[in-house]
């Protein structure tokens, strides 16, 4: 049986203080209901916390990275893939989660929820307000706006419990 996968995404440098914890708890979350964590795999900002949460709960980590240099990767993620796609790996993040939880963040974090939706995956966002950005897609269901990363994992499972097929 294939485990979901929740695709991570939010700042890297320049992330406040604020939105690391959140995706610190989002992350061990993530790994309490055995499902797998994937993000870009950096040890900055919303990568690196979200990992580290889900690693010291002992869950499965996977890091997409834009080089070709694992030593670029946190130390909290598990596989490392290494693409030398630069931002083109965002691609490769939205197509490879079951669903996204997206931080705030900055026009790559923007571009993978774009990606994300445009490709029929559900997108949570948690604390990150976009406006209208989007809103078809809100109107569509594909979209949904948390404050916690609680209500985040709630929704998931919602989703999950309303048949939807992740795979």
């Amino acid at each position: 049986m294939r485990k979901l996968v929740v695709g991570v995404m939010g700042g890297g440098e320049g992330a406040s203080e604020d939105v690391c914890r959140l995706a610190y708890k989002l992350g061990k979350l993530i790994a309490q209901e055995g499902w797998v964590l994937l993000n870009g795999g950096r040890g900055v900002g919303v990568m690196d916390a979200s990992a580290k949460g889900a690693r010291e709960c002992g869950g499965l980590t996977v890091g997409i990275l834009p080089d070709r240099n694992a030593a670029n990767a946190s130390p909290y993620i598990d596989i490392p893939i290494l693409t030398g796609f630069g931002d083109g790996r965002n691609f490769i993040n939205a197509l490879t989660s079951n669903v996204v939880v997206a931080l705030p963040g900055r026009m790559g974090t923007i571009s993978e929820i774009a990606l994300a939706l445009k490709n029929g995956k559900t997108v949570i966002l948690l604390d990150f307000d976009l406006g209208d950005l989007f809103s078809e897609y809100r109107k569509a269901g594909l979209m949904f706006s948390v404050k916690k990363p609680e209500e985040a994992i709630a929704e998931i499972k919602k989703i999950l419990a309303e048949g939807a097929e992740f795979f």
